[in-house]
């Protein structure tokens, strides 16, 4: 579409809309509204990507490199998603213990990240923003900040177009091929895609609202931290006990992931948690936000009067743009990788990668069992030992019952004990490339993504520098 049929296309919409919301006034009823509108196709192209953190920049680069023309939205002001906005502080692990598994994309980001960052320690998210920048620039992949996908128009197992709304209003995009790269599965739910949440009673993962400290003697700390609760070898969490006890804390809790160190008093801090907060429910996400800040007050007594050692003057900074969501929905693909694959150190013909973090399903409450469950889960009883790893298989990347829909990041298919190991900024990379390099080969082909031949798609793969 050029400038001329694009301002015509707008002007319409502009002219048809108060119709339409009139009409829609007239047919109010029972709590709802019905309207319709005409809006503009403002892009077409080859592979568009709802989501741009760390799994959704893989795709768009990993689709770029393979000749396709990209569009990727992003809701929010920076690329990155969790691994940027949400402050996740460090990566998780990268492969088994013998070798990287988050190699191609991923190399290339930390790679550049050792160069460009100003400050020690754990990731300077700055830095972050500027390298997932300077990688979609150089790809040559479009995207815009401050869109949103609102809306799907799918018919016959194939979604025809997507609705967003920016600053500029709202428009629709077209491509050959979609990649859900939201981490709720957004796009791929309004396409009307099957999808499950949460272990079979609903329950999901709490989220943290990750912060940013100052003040941090952190040469004290190394000399005089204590040793954790209950065998945990938790430092940090080692007095939330008697600070729940005490009823320092609104929301008691006993998992204190850490304070990760950066350059002087600098620390970016993964403690406490938002019980019972679901990311695909903004009243949900509302109140969680409210009740992490006002947390973050009562964390800075914790560290000044319980854990000390170096913490007497730590004061907070900021905490994160977007909440840490580890879990909500994860759509049904072609296949659903499952706690059985994992235990069975699964290989896969269709493979497009492998990972090896253990299962991290945090507790859902501040219950002394629930917290011994998760140490024992993540200690031991779903570590592997170094060398082993479980595969990827393709088919957890294709939507079940449509042509043209992907998926990568935490949503992907899979049950609720993987996702807990894939959903980390490694695994986002390894399905990311690997989704964006088979939607390129798909709609260069005018194929199904189910018809991308499997061993030409791990050729690529393997040419781009993933390990499979």
């Amino acid at each position: 579409m050029n400038r001329r049929e694009f301002m015509k296309c707008a002007a319409l919409a502009a002219v048809s809309a108060p119709h339409a919301n009139r009409a829609g006034e007239a047919r109010s009823a029972a709590g709802c509204v019905t309207y319709s509108r005409t809006i503009p196709v403002k892009h077409e192209t080859d592979v568009f990507i709802a989501g741009g953190g760390p799994a959704g920049v893989a795709a768009a680069v990993a689709a770029r490199s393979a000749g396709a023309r990209v569009f990727l939205a992003e809701g929010h002001t920076c690329l990155g998603g969790m691994s940027t906005a949400g402050r996740v502080m460090v990566f998780m692990p990268w492969g088994d213990g013998t070798r990287d598994l988050a190699t191609g994309f991923g190399t290339r980001v930390r790679s550049r990240l050792r160069k460009e960052s100003r400050l020690k320690g754990a990731n300077d998210l700055e830095a972050f923003k500027r390298i997932y920048d300077a990688e979609m620039k150089e790809a040559g992949a479009d995207f815009r900040f401050y869109t949103q996908v609102i809306d799907v128009i799918a018919e016959g197992g194939a979604i025809q177009h997507v609705v967003c709304a920016a600053p500029s209003g709202v428009w629709a995009v077209k491509a050959k091929v979609y990649i859900d790269c939201t981490g709720n599965g957004d796009m791929a739910v309004w396409a009307g895609a099957q999808w499950k949440k949460g272990d079979k009673n609903g329950k999901m993962m709490p989220g943290t609202l990750v912060s940013y400290w100052d003040g941090i003697d952190w040469d004290r700390w190394a000399k005089e931290k204590p040793v954790g609760f209950a065998g945990s070898g938790q430092s940090f969490g080692a007095f939330l006990p008697e600070a729940n006890r005490d009823g320092v804390l609104s929301v008691p809790d006993l998992h204190f992931s850490g304070i990760f160190r950066q350059d002087g008093g600098l620390g970016l801090a993964n403690m406490g948690h938002c019980f019972n907060v679901d990311g695909t429910d903004e009243d949900s996400l509302t109140q969680a936000l409210v009740d992490g800040r006002k947390s973050m007050t009562e964390y800075e007594r914790y560290l000044h009067e319980y854990l000390k050692r170096g913490m007497e003057n730590a004061r907070l900074i900021a905490t994160g743009e977007l909440l840490g969501i580890r879990e909500t929905r994860r759509i049904t693909g072609d296949y659903v990788l499952s706690l059985s694959d994992y235990e069975a150190r699964a290989s896969f013909p269709d493979e497009i990668g492998r990972y090896a973090y253990p299962i991290d399903i945090h507790p859902s409450s501040a219950d002394p069992a629930a917290m011994a469950e998760h140490v024992k889960q993540f200690n031991a009883k779903y570590r592997y030992k170094k060398g082993e790893s479980y595969g990827i298989p393709y088919r957890i990347l294709t939507a079940k019952g449509f042509s043209n829909l992907m998926m990568a990041g935490r949503c992907v298919s899979s049950d609720e004990m993987v996702q807990a190991s894939i959903r980390v900024i490694p695994g986002c990379y390894i399905t990311g490339q690997a989704a964006g390099m088979a939607a390129a080969m798909a709609a260069d082909r005018s194929v199904a993504v189910q018809a991308v031949p499997v061993a030409e798609l791990q050729s690529r793969l393997r040419a781009f520098g993933a390990t499979i």
